[in-house]
């Protein structure tokens, strides 16, 4: 018996996200970043060198993002809240291939960018935890599920430590000379389904997901000898909302 075809959602005329001055920036970025923290990775042999790869990492400081994106092997186009791209930070951040998301509901506009770049072989970034906090993955939406069942891209667990000092604020920077790690983990890979696919389908393959990246975690604990820096005690009530499960009601093929 054949199998299903696997039906995307409607990418047609979606414009991916740039990428050529994000490509020329990265190996000045990390000079430049190199200068003020000691930044390291280690695991990277599990991400794929090529093909489409969903990147899930924990989120607890503002420096997470841009240095995941200069920092990792392959160029990472990661969501981010929209509320970023305002003035001259949102010229910046679209100038380097990275994607608006209204963390409020269901984003089609996201998604659909998020598809493209998967279908180009390229490699989404997402931060399933929604907004800063602890890191722990108490929290997990549902997006990065929605998005391997869809696509069938291996999902790639990161676990940063140092990003924020212990006790630090919501846009708290890590020490001058501080330390900084990144943890990859091995891929997990999620046998992608035929459109219409059911929010069981996309809740079951959350819960795996979110179990996975709570196991990375415990095993970039025991890698690095480090600890994560707590909860942030001056989260907006943005922020706050931003946690909440979104639904995973599928409506993206129009």
């Amino acid at each position: 018996m054949s199998a299903q075809p696997l039906e995307l959602p409607r990418i047609d005329g979606v414009r991916p996200p740039a990428h050529w001055f994000f490509r020329t920036f990265r190996p000045s970025g990390r000079m430049v970043l190199r200068r003020r923290w000691d930044v390291a990775n280690h695991g990277v042999e599990h991400l794929p060198e090529a093909g489409p790869v969903i990147v899930a990492s924990n989120h607890v400081g503002l420096m997470d993002g841009p240095l995941l994106a200069i920092f990792c092997p392959r160029p990472v186009h990661a969501l981010t809240k929209r509320e970023m791209f305002e003035g001259r930070t949102g010229h910046g951040l679209r100038a380097v291939g990275q994607i608006p998301l209204d963390r409020t509901e269901v984003d089609p506009g996201a998604v659909k960018t998020c598809l493209r770049v998967l279908a180009d072989g390229g490699v989404v970034g997402i931060y399933p935890e929604g907004t800063r906090g602890a890191g722990e993955f108490h929290h997990v939406h549902a997006g990065v599920a929605y998005l391997a069942l869809v696509t069938g891209a291996p999902v790639v667990p990161v676990v940063n430590f140092g990003t924020r000092p212990p006790g630090g604020g919501m846009n708290a920077l890590p020490p001058k000379s501080g330390r900084i790690d990144f943890v990859y983990g091995a891929p997990v890979r999620v046998e992608p389904q035929p459109w219409p696919r059911t929010r069981e389908q996309v809740r079951a393959t959350a819960v795996l997901l979110h179990r996975e990246l709570v196991a990375h975690l415990d095993r970039a604990r025991a890698l690095t000898g480090r600890d994560l820096p707590g909860p942030i005690t001056d989260l907006s009530p943005d922020d706050v909302v931003a946690t909440r499960p979104v639904s995973t009601k599928e409506n993206l093929h129009d």
